[in-house]
């Protein structure tokens, strides 16, 4: 076991039908009704392809979008060609999740096939709403429909939806209470690779923080600082916006307006505190860049004009940032600089990928942006590791057990039959 949870190695698979339990959840062009990227279903294709490579019959659970995200809440069945296409065989695919159709195919299935069931969530108790407004045990869970209609069926399951791993749901952790369960090759490896950022980084330890969740940012800064995991936090973003405006810094009305706006005035005083206990460590922008007339234009924060939105950092400070990246052992990324989809606001964020690119420290990479970043500028070979995981991989570095680890230990504790 690693961390309490079982994995691959310890499982007897052949003949037995094995619920796997992935996170493919990728844009959606219902238009075309085709996906706009398969990373996430080409990071857990291993795990797949071992299992029904050593005899099991493998029923894949995965959700699309949801109540929640209703623009990507859409079926599974692009990804059924999309993984046939990766693995080279075909997988089965039924738009059905755990009726009497459902059912009746994962029993005919035979020692080596793949299925894939459609959307989980369109299940009423895999919903966003369901899980936070009902808040059931993972006891509880195990008695929901879908546990109760798979679980009989099956012989093990397997979790290898890290980047799912703080959502608390029946799929990720109703089985564990019931079926003997383990950690896929992704959810294995992504685990190791954050937890070894966690608790014994190469120093220089260097954190990039930008985009615009702040919430998340200001929880895993204050965990890494206080914990001593990160030597220097680089702030970008809406990040550092707060940051400089809390700290009597005029860098536009328009910046000052969105930050208000949008309720993110409420992290000012966190701001504050952290820039006071820590502000040797905490790096902010020393320029910003505005668009005026469809061009770029750049001031020291001291000089920003009155009537403008800050839209990205400056050479200036991303020269500075670069330097510190190219120093350092270890860069954790969450975040760009700026609004990198648009020519005018890139340079920040490409520059710093750039330096990621060309440092010699290892680098791990996570969230949705930062990943659309990588594979605009081509960079993703260049990282060291690419999380899949956004939300999960950011609870986990603020310090929080996350649901489905705690479910998977459980699980771990249960004997093959």
């Amino acid at each position: 076991m690693r961390f309490g949870i079982r994995t691959l190695d310890e499982l007897s698979v052949r003949g037995k039908t094995v619920l796997c339990r992935v996170d493919i959840n990728q844009p959606v062009d219902r238009d075309a009704g085709t996906l706009k990227s398969i990373n996430r279903i080409t990071a857990c294709v291993p795990t797949i392809r071992e299992l029904c490579g050593k005899g099991a019959k493998v029923v894949l659970l995965a959700h699309q979008g949801s109540d929640i995200e209703y623009k990507n809440f859409y079926t599974t069945k692009p990804h059924a060609a999309v993984l046939s296409s990766l693995l080279g065989k075909e997988v089965k695919w039924i738009d059905d999740v755990c009726g009497p159709a459902a059912r009746d195919m994962i029993r005919g299935l035979h020692d080596g096939e793949v299925l894939l069931l459609d959307n989980v969530r369109f299940v009423a108790e895999e919903q966003t709403l369901f899980e936070k407004n009902l808040r059931l045990s993972h006891e509880q869970q195990a008695k929901t429909l879908l546990v109760q209609k798979l679980a009989p069926l099956a012989d093990l399951y397997v979790c290898d939806a890290f980047a799912a791993a703080h959502r608390d749901q029946p799929s990720l952790c109703g089985f564990e209470q019931v079926l003997p369960s383990a950690m896929g090759r992704l959810f294995e490896k992504e685990y190791c690779t954050v937890s070894s950022v966690m608790e014994h980084p190469e120093r220089p330890c260097v954190f990039v923080l930008g985009g615009a969740k702040i919430s998340d940012a200001f929880q895993m800064m204050q965990t890494v600082l206080e914990r001593g995991i990160a030597d220097t936090i680089l702030t970008g973003g809406l990040v550092a916006n707060i940051f400089l405006i809390a700290l009597g810094s005029e860098i536009g009305n328009g910046s000052r307006a969105f930050i208000f706006k949008s309720n993110y005035s409420e992290f000012f005083d966190r701001a504050k505190e952290l820039y006071a206990k820590f502000g040797d460590k905490i790096k902010l922008p020393s320029d910003l860049a505005w668009v005026e007339n469809g061009e770029r234009r750049e001031a020291a924060i001291e000089l920003m004009p009155e009537n403008v939105t800050a839209i990205d950092i400056g050479h200036a400070t991303a020269d500075a940032y670069r330097t510190c990246i190219l120093h350092a052992k270890t860069v954790f990324v969450n975040g760009p600089m700026g609004i990198f989809e648009q020519e005018p606001s890139e340079y920040g964020t490409k520059e710093l990928w750039r330096a990621l690119a060309d440092t010699e420290g290892f680098t791990v990479l996570g969230g949705g942006d930062s990943i659309t970043a990588t594979e605009k500028y081509q960079l993703t070979d260049k990282i060291g590791y690419i999380c899949t995981g956004g939300g999960a991989l950011i609870r986990f570095l603020s310090g929080e057990e996350l649901p489905v680890v705690k479910a998977l230990r459980h699980g771990s504790l249960i004997s093959e039959a």
